[in-house]
């Protein structure tokens, strides 16, 4: 662990040196607009590594919030520096070939303004452009059709409500939006997927209160996700999800029954899970072969282990839909699909975006959601 902070921190450091030569010394701008680039490049990076290691402790959760959000936006303002930037310093490299030498001095000075300027604007409003899609979870609807679905199930609607990630950036009100959304969608079933915190529970735990609030005639059922047991607090979450009324599957199963017909809702802990919260498709799918069930897995990829044994459908999160571009390019270096509806290993699995975000509250072209899943006979 104190490895990889020490990898990531210099990571950070020599980033933040490469963007200080790209966007200060390049462009040779006047030293008084030298000191104070440098003096707000270096802020800000050193806050947004004091926020990722969760160093913002003073006052309550609210009173970091601010600070946290400012800190963990620029690390997205950063990455399209970097991007536009190296293409910049590319421009520059073929402007000094091709320019005579007695003047490249001048005409490098003026393409490096011109760039950073440029870069510097893009990148600001393309972060801006995140921001505000980032507070927007919005309902996408979808249809999963089965010959498994009981007729008295025909037409049944599943939200699926995963990576909230309430915490340091994230509060309680943003979590009752999210609630307020999903009670107006009208479900009969609501699947927390995991991920919902972000956060050490004595700290955070007001962040999802809201939840209590969820209204599903079938039930409300929730799974950990990788952020739970990452929090080091999964037992204290898990409690606090039962006590909001939440039922949690905790490599567990139930039946529910409409009509005098049911099927069963199955869940398992993430795939990061270990010791009680390891992941047990064998327990949590033990009983359910005769009826159409839904399971519940935090990552994709746990469909890899679930073949061969019973799923009519799997509900996930995890993946962002990558979050903030061009991350989803990465995705499928660990997961076996980003988004929306896929088969794996035989598994038909629909993975959401998810409502929040993880680290900065950004989105670019992977816009947050809460899709409503209406179950249809064939």
């Amino acid at each position: 662990m104190a490895l990889f902070a020490l990898i990531a921190v210099s990571v950070v450091g020599l980033l933040t040196f490469w963007l200080h030569r790209r966007l200060v010394v390049a462009p040779g701008w006047q030293t008084r607009w030298r000191y104070a680039v440098t003096a707000v490049l270096v802020a800000l990076t050193a806050l947004a590594v004091v926020a990722l290691a969760g160093g913002l402790r003073w006052g309550t959760a609210d009173d970091t919030r601010p600070v946290a959000w400012l800190g963990l936006t620029w690390l997205v303002v950063a990455l399209y520096l970097a991007l536009g930037l190296a293409a910049a310093q590319l421009l520059a490299l073929i402007t000094w070939l091709v320019t005579a030498r007695e003047q490249r001095s001048t005409v490098l000075r003026r393409v490096n303004r011109a760039t950073a300027v440029l870069v510097t604007t893009a990148a600001l409003g393309t972060t801006a452009y995140g921001v505000v899609a980032a507070a927007d979870p919005t309902i996408t609807r979808t249809t999963h059709t089965s010959a498994s679905l009981p007729q008295s199930f025909d037409g049944t609607t599943v939200a699926l409500v995963t990576d909230l990630h309430a915490g340091i950036v994230h509060g309680s009100d943003f979590t009752q939006k999210v609630v307020d959304r999903v009670n107006a969608a009208r479900p009969d079933i609501v699947v927390l997927s995991g991920d919902l915190v972000d956060a050490p529970y004595d700290r955070h735990r007001s962040e999802i209160a809201p939840l209590a609030g969820l209204d599903a005639p079938l039930g409300v059922f929730a799974v950990t996700g990788n952020h739970e047991i990452y929090t080091g607090s999964t037992a204290e979450w898990v409690a606090e999800w039962k006590r909001l009324g939440i039922t949690v599957l905790t490599n567990t199963s139930e039946v529910v029954t409409r009509d005098g017909e049911t099927i069963s809702i199955a869940g398992v802990h993430d795939y990061e899970g270990t010791g009680e919260f390891a992941p047990d498709p064998q327990r949590a799918l033990t009983g359910t072969a005769d009826a159409f069930t839904l399971y519940v897995a935090h990552q994709p990829r746990l469909a890899q282990n679930s073949q061969n044994l019973g799923v009519d459908l799997q509900l996930s999160g995890h993946t962002h839909g990558g979050q903030v571009w061009p991350f989803e390019l990465f995705v499928p270096l660990q997961q076996p699909m980003v988004e929306g509806f896929a088969v794996i290993d035989g598994v038909p699995v629909i993975t959401s975006r998810g409502a929040g975000t993880w680290g900065p509250p950004v989105r670019v072209a992977a816009a947050p959601e809460i899709p409503l899943i209406t179950l249809r006979k064939a």
